[in-house]
């Protein structure tokens, strides 16, 4: 299984949710890992805001972020290119949809034109019904 993997499922699973367990066993049988700049960006701007409420501790952060770095080394790292910002732009089944969201939605489209068979592993219901709606297959299973 190839496996993009967007920042609503890699948030819960590095912070040890609930659903972050059925992430994990995603990732772990995944063949391939796909994530993109936005993802890094995503969670690194969740554990600035995190230590700054005071829900984490600056080593705890650091831990995280050590943790999403080791994950993220080896696996192919998506940049936000002008394909990917043009499809974002554009409508997708479900509209509304969040700004961040289009543009994970657009990369895994991107990634799928190379690499059919990609999978998205997301925990956010829009994004999860729009892929739907676009055949896309989308990973963990619906709780």
């Amino acid at each position: 299984m190839i496996v993009y993997a967007e920042s609503s499922a890699v948030l819960p699973w590095l912070l040890g949710e609930p659903r972050g367990s059925a992430v994990q066993q995603a990732l772990a049988t995944a063949v391939f890992v796909m994530t993109s700049d936005l993802t890094l960006i995503e969670c690194d701007r969740a554990f600035h805001r995190a230590l700054t409420l005071g829900a984490l501790s600056a080593d705890r952060c650091a831990a995280l972020r050590t943790e999403l770095n080791r994950v993220v080394e080896g696996r192919v790292l998506m940049r936000l290119g002008d394909e990917i910002v043009e499809r974002a732009r554009g409508p997708f089944p479900g509209d509304p949809i969040r700004t961040l969201d289009a543009l994970h939605l657009a990369t895994c489209l991107h990634a799928r034109a190379s690499v059919p068979e990609t999978t998205l592993l997301t925990l956010e219901d829009r994004v999860r019904r729009c892929v739907r709606e676009l055949g896309v297959p989308v990973l963990p299973p619906a709780a």
